[in-house]
């Protein structure tokens, strides 16, 4: 897609704008234009405060265009000055200028792109990761609920539903995301493997015999690591709230592999809330290593079947069958493990709604502590993304589907705690986590709304620090990249270089307090 800017507006706005109705589609700078291109054109015209925009969709012989107009804010308005009904009457939050532009932007790319394809999107012109940051924002300066709720709606054209849902998580996360969490920390350990790879996975995870057998010396190196991230966390005087161990698969591990990773982790840290252990795939659970986990106070445990449908299992890549999640979730429930969470995955290919709702209430029935219902993304590097092309922006099954489970676990009690958006899913839905009431899973809460420093260990992880917010709210974030495979991991990080990471990650922290 060529997307041509007359004006003032960001084109990575603009893209994502366009990936919402044209999902997959890309922006290479040497695309050929011809008549079969496709075209978005944005044009800005301001004058004395008020900006006019018009955008065009173009491709074919076809072309739609609609048009925005509205004042732009000086920018100077300040939280006080503010009620909640003049919020709701422009749209607007602190009078933010850039935003406003976004917003009149979206407003003419929503007009001539729906009148363009003929679809509507549920979440309107909101493009961010993180749709509950707008609700936040909005109920932090003041406004009611239902206030808030009309803003998105109104201002935004999400439909109502969603904007009720951005709305709830943002008050759930709010009693969570206290001034004591924001000055604490989180870990989280990476263990990039799998017995096989799920035709819908993008993640970085091995699961070849050869690939397999890094896994001792992985885990000799992932010690080592460990031990350099609690040692930085206890020389700043940090506290660590919640440990993440995340995969891949890490119950992959043998029993005698898990029980060397646990105690690495129990000998640097004994205090913290909440401690999660993916045991993602049910054909890797058995009760001796869950056995090692509860004994080392694993607190959270992740046990994901995604479908219920065995047909569907099978043809998604899943070397496991319904039955066996059941069995691995009584071993999980037999454990004594505090909470568990299942995940599931609406819109998947070859499912239907029917078999969908099958799942989720079979799912409610076993009343896990934490349910995430994913919404499918079809990823480029994922077996489904080169068999062809599956997305499918307005897929019904996967809108009745993510329809029904907030309806279902509204009226089992569950709530909705944190939710992201991710680039390329079916009907342009979203991820959500629900907990029962007390159970939320405080680490997805941390990480997705960047409240706190969080230091990483092993392949394919990234340390993130977070600084305290600012008087408007906002936060500083430096990101570290660690090596991407487990091979380029090992080859970076050695017993003779320990000491030498050890203190280049204290001096890049020290570095980041400095400067925020």
């Amino acid at each position: 897609m060529i997307v041509k800017i007359n004006g003032k507006i960001k084109p990575y706005y603009v893209q994502t704008l366009a990936m919402i109705f044209f999902p997959g589609v890309r922006f290479p700078e040497d695309e050929e234009e011809n008549e079969e291109t496709l075209h978005a054109y944005v044009e800005e015209e301001e004058k004395n405060g008020t900006l006019k925009v018009s955008v065009t969709i173009a491709c074919g012989g076809r072309k739609a265009k609609a048009f925005a107009e509205g004042l732009l804010t000086d920018g100077t308005a300040s939280r006080d000055s503010i009620d909640s009904e003049c919020v709701i009457q422009k749209g607007e939050i602190f009078g933010d200028v850039e935003r406003k532009r976004k917003k009149l932007v979206g407003d003419a790319f929503l007009k001539a792109a729906g009148e363009f394809t003929g679809y509507t999107p549920p979440w309107g012109s909101l493009t961010g990761v993180r749709p509950a940051k707008v609700a936040t924002e909005l109920l932090s300066s003041g406004i009611t609920r239902t206030d808030a709720v009309k803003t998105i709606t109104e201002e935004y054209h999400a439909e109502r539903t969603k904007a009720s849902l951005a709305v709830d998580v943002a008050l759930s996360e709010a009693s969570i995301i206290t001034d004591e969490k924001r000055k604490e920390c989180s870990v989280y350990i990476a263990i990039p493997f799998c017995p096989t790879r799920c035709a819908y996975c993008s993640f970085v995870s091995y699961t070849s015999p050869g690939l397999l057998k890094l896994i001792p010396d992985y885990l000799n190196t992932l010690a080592l690591d460990i031990e350099n991230i609690f040692s930085v966390i206890r020389e700043f005087g940090m506290r660590v709230s919640t440990v993440y161990i995340g995969g891949g698969t890490p119950t992959v591990l043998n029993e005698e592999q898990l029980d060397f990773l646990l105690s690495n982790i129990r000998k640097n840290v004994s205090d913290f809330e909440e401690f999660t252990l993916e045991a993602g795939r049910p054909d890797t659970i058995n009760r001796k290593k869950l056995k090692i986990a509860a004994e080392y106070g694993v607190t959270r445990l992740s046990v994901n079947t995604q479908t219920l449908n065995d047909e569907i299992l099978k043809k998604i890549g899943r070397a496991h069958s319904s039955e066996m999640f059941f069995e691995a979730y009584g071993i999980a429930r037999d454990s004594g493990i505090r909470d568990i969470n299942v995940d599931l995955i609406a819109g998947l290919p070859y499912d239907t709604t029917e078999s969908f709702i099958d799942t989720i209430d079979r799912i409610i029935a076993l009343h896990p502590e934490n349910i995430t219902v994913h919404t499918f993304s079809v990823k480029r590097a994922s077996e489904f993304k080169k068999e062809g092309d599956k997305f499918d922006r307005s897929s019904i099954v996967a809108a009745e589907s993510v329809e029904y489970s907030q309806k279902a676990l509204s009226e089992a009690g569950y709530l909705p705690y944190y939710m992201y958006r991710q680039k390329n899913t079916v009907g342009n839905l979203e991820n959500v986590g629900y907990s029962l009431p007390g159970h939320e899973g405080l680490y997805n809460v941390f990480m997705m709304e960047e409240v706190h420093s969080i230091f990483s260990a092993g392949a394919s992880s990234v340390t993130k620090f977070v600084s305290l917010p600012d008087e408007n709210g906002n936060v500083k974030i430096d990101r570290i990249f660690h090596p991407k495979y487990p091979y380029e991991y090992l080859s970076d990080y050695t017993r003779e270089n320990a000491l030498e990471k050890r203190e280049t990650l204290k001096k890049s922290f020290a570095d980041f307090l400095a400067k925020r």
